[in-house]
Formats: structure tokens, C-alpha cells, sequence
């Protein structure tokens, strides 16, 4: 059974010139993702200021990533002005990235959920995975490890459309894996990733299929929704909304992992893995690109269990937690 698509995910932007100021505005989601020389001929230092979710897939630190080495090609300096880790600089989940699949979406061996800031990331990037570029960051003042996004008393500014929330941050680390997927991740919908589902789902039986303890800290409402595009588009699909109950306990990643692997068992004939391209990339399938390796995909086309799709992550969080320690700025 395959998802109707209606509109494709990446949406490019073009070169131009800024309105207000006249000065040449250089996309790097459209012709090239690395800068190029031409770029910095008039740059003596970049400045870099994003708002990051705090999840590998998400782009922004891989173009983070590629500035610093492009900044290190041509000599020039980058300042990176921190801003906080929406879902939290505490914990640690998931596998890390294997490099043989690296891509847009993973470029250096990250679990999904760091914990860690924009800044702590870059100096990570910089001497960790050996950037080496002119690097100067600049700390916030006030930040602390346990804050989620509610607690900084800061305004939400989506940086992308499908990240309208806190919450949807919150969720998107474990979430983000129905992009490899003909299941809905709730595009088309006012709350995407909160929200998944598709056509051929009974919320009741995926609910009876899951084991216990990935449950904590979420509650799994079922739901049935119709998206205005993407997935499914016009069609009632059937699933969940995933509600946050304790942040401290929650756990997307093993979570999300834990619906996937029932959704997959009891729909055999319906459920589809997505075909590449994704994100630039056009031999790899998408979720292995989004779960770094392919051990899940082949996994569940073996029958292992949760467990066995799991083992191994507390060995790769325990390992990155002593990796992050050097770079890390705040309590």
C-alpha cells in the first residue's frame, strides 16, 4: 500500500539579495549545501546563530558542521553564538551514527539525542572530529543542563515548519524514524510528529504489542486524522497522539523504536519502508540514514525482538557521554 505525497519534503531556497541592506544573501539548502570560496570573499568571520532541537537528524548542525570545515579551508574565523537545547543537556538515547552512513541528515558519530548546545556541538565538531578551524564561542548566561525550552522563559521561533512547539521538539528524536516510512509523521496535520498514523493502523492492537517499559513518561492517545498533504493526503488515518507526561522519563527514541517494530510485525502486507532519495542522498535507504545504520531495518526483517533492536545503545550513550564531557559549558 503505498502514501500518497503531495508535496515533497525538502523545499530549496535561492541565492538573492537581502531588501533592506543590498548585500548577497547565499542559500545553503538549495544549489550547494557547503559554502563555497566565492562566499567568504567579503567575510573576515562567520557568525553562526541557529536554533537547534537537539537531535542528530536535524540539519542545522550539519550545516553548522560544513561552515566550520569550509571556515578552515579558507582561513577565516567562526563565531558561534549559543542558544539553548530545546529538549534538555541531560540525557543521552540511541545508537551512534556508523560513518559509512553519513549523510545531510548524520554527519559525525552523534547518538540521536546529544544533550548538548550549539556551541558545546561545534567545539565537539572542532577538536573531537578534528575541524580545526578559528573557533570562538560565545556562552549564554543563566542556561542550565535540566531546563527544557518551557523553563528559559524564552518566546518559541519555529525553525522550520514542521517544528511549531517545544513539544514537537520534545518527541521529534524518536519520531522522526516514520520519515523512513509510508506511515504518516503528521505532516499535512497542526501537529506533526505529535501526531502518527496511517490507513491500515488499529491504534488498539499496536497499544496490546508494546512492551511496558517504553511507556513512562508518554501518554499514547489514539486518534484518527486526515492530512492536507504529504502522507495520506485527504485519506483517515488511524494512530496516536503522543502526549507528554514526564520529560524526565520520557524516552523517545526507545519508544518510537518500540511502535515501529509493532507497527511492522502485525502489517506485514501494508507497512513499507520509504525508497530513497532522502536528503540529497539517492542509493541508502532513508532509515538507515535517519537510525545511522542499518542494524534496525535488518533487524526487523530478521524477527529480533525490542531488546535485541536496542542492544548496544547503553553501550554507544555511556561511550558519547564521555566523549561530550571535555566540550561541555554549563552545570
Amino acid at each position: 500500500m503505498l502514501a500518497k505525497e503531495s508535496v515533497k519534503r525538502r523545499i530549496e531556497s535561492e541565492d538573492g539579495i537581502h531588501p533592506q541592506l543590498g548585500i548577497p544573501v547565499f542559500s545553503l539548502y538549495g544549489k550547494t549545501r557547503e559554502p563555497v570560496e566565492t562566499m567568504f570573499e567579503d567575510v573576515d568571520v562567520l557568525v553562526v546563530d541557529l536554533q537547534d532541537v537537539g537531535t542528530r537528524v536535524y540539519t542545522f548542525m550539519t550545516t553548522l558542521a560544513l561552515c566550520m570545515e569550509a571556515a578552515a579551508r579558507f582561513d577565516r574565523g567562526v563565531v558561534v553564538l549559543d542558544r539553548p537545547n530545546p529538549i534538555g543537556g541531560l540525557a543521552v538515547e540511541g545508537n551512534r551514527l556508523d560513518p559509512a552512513f553519513a549523510s545531510f541528515v548524520g554527519k559525525y558519530p552523534l547518538p540521536m539525542r546529544h544533550g548538548m548546545t550549539v556551541a558545546e556541538l561545534a567545539l565537539l565538531f572542532n577538536e573531537a572530529f578534528a575541524v580545526g578551524c578559528r573557533l570562538t564561542v560565545v556562552p549564554m548566561k543563566g542556561w542550565r543542563r535540566s531546563m527544557c525550552y518551557s523553563d528559559t522563559g524564552l518566546a518559541w521561533v519555529a525553525p522550520s515548519p514542521n517544528m511549531p512547539s517545544p513539544t514537537t521538539a520534545a518527541v521529534y528524536p524518536g519520531q522522526v524514524i516514520w520519515e523512513g516510512t509510508n506511515v504518516s509523521e503528521g505532516r499535512g496535520t497542526t501537529q506533526p510528529f505529535e501526531l502518527f498514523g496511517a490507513p491500515f493502523i488499529d491504534p488498539e492492537a499496536v497499544l496490546a504489542h508494546l512492551p511496558e517499559e517504553v511507556l513512562p513518561g508518554a501518554v499514547l492517545r489514539p486518534v484518527a486524522f486526515e492530512p492536507t498533504f504529504h502522507k495520506w493526503t485527504g485519506d483517515r488515518c488511524r494512530g496516536f497522539q503522543l502526549h507528554l507526561v514526564n520529560r524526565e522519563r520520557f524516552q523517545p527514541c526507545r519508544l518510537s523504536l518500540a511502535l515501529l517494530a509493532a507497527v511492522y510485525t502485525l502489517y506485514p502486507d501494508h507497512f513499507q519502508w520509504k525508497s530513497p532519495p532522502y536528503e540529497y542522498e539517492t542509493e541508502k535507504m532513508p532509515v538507515d540514514l535517519i537510525y545511522g545504520d542499518d542494524r534496525i531495518r535488518r533487524g526487523l526483517s530478521d524477527g529480533c525482538s525490542y531488546g535485541e533492536l536496542v542492544e548496544g545503545w547503553e553501550e554507544d550513550e555511556a561511550a558519547f557521554r564521555r566523549l561530550r564531557r571535555p566540550f561541555l559549558l554549563y552545570d
